[in-house]
């Protein structure tokens, strides 16, 4: 290898490092203050560097959050999809969804909540919220409403709409963390084996 693409190689991890390091403060900092508050230099402060050298990795605020949303996203993904795919019938696969994916939200609290910051704060250039863009694409949901389908193709489940149930469980789901009186009360475990429970009962064929 050449002292070229030494220096080359190098560079590119200390960039990259850089940049995780930065995606790390801005994770904390939706955490901390939330996205309105949240500022290149309010990230800047919790990474220990200055504001100019977050300029110099991202052209600035709604970069650094599209990089975020992008990490977060793919992370989390990454973490239910490995899960569900150890499995091999519909029956398992669902139970590892909702498993994995209240897991995921409990073990990491702040990813979740600057998830959902980046979501219902951030706009698009033409002003549309990013929770009103179009989630076709989500494969967390596409995942989701496959092992159905699949259940159903199976004659596991019943006759539901897919679209229907899929969006009740994601939205079960994706409510614990946001009821404190009922996460002081009811463990995620506890949560997770009773709300299987009640999905099970509702698929049943």
């Amino acid at each position: 290898m050449s002292d070229n693409q030494l220096k080359e190689d190098k560079q590119s991890f200390i960039t990259e490092a850089r940049r995780e390091q930065i995606i790390e403060a801005a994770i904390k900092t939706l955490d901390e203050i939330g996205f309105v508050k949240a500022s290149l230099a309010q990230i800047a402060k919790r990474a220990g560097i200055s504001t100019a050298l977050i300029s110099y990795h991202f052209a600035g605020k709604n970069d650094v959050m599209d990089h975020l949303l992008m990490t977060l996203l793919d992370q989390s993904t990454s973490y239910i999809l490995q899960r569900v795919h150890l499995e091999k019938t519909p029956n398992e696969k669902l139970k590892t969804f909702i498993h994995a994916s209240l897991d995921y939200q409990v073990t990491h609290p702040a990813h979740h909540i600057a998830l959902i910051e980046i979501v219902f704060h951030a706009r698009t250039p033409d002003n549309t919220p990013y929770y009103k863009l179009n989630d076709d694409k989500d494969p967390i949901l596409k995942e989701l409403e496959q092992i159905l389908q699949n259940g159903q193709n199976e004659g596991l489940f019943g006759d539901f709409h897919v679209d229907v149930m899929a969006n009740m469980i994601q939205g079960a789901i994706g409510e614990y963390m946001f009821n404190a009186p009922l996460m002081e009360k009811v463990d995620v475990q506890m949560y997770s084996t009773e709300f299987i429970q009640i999905v099970e009962k509702a698929l049943k064929n």
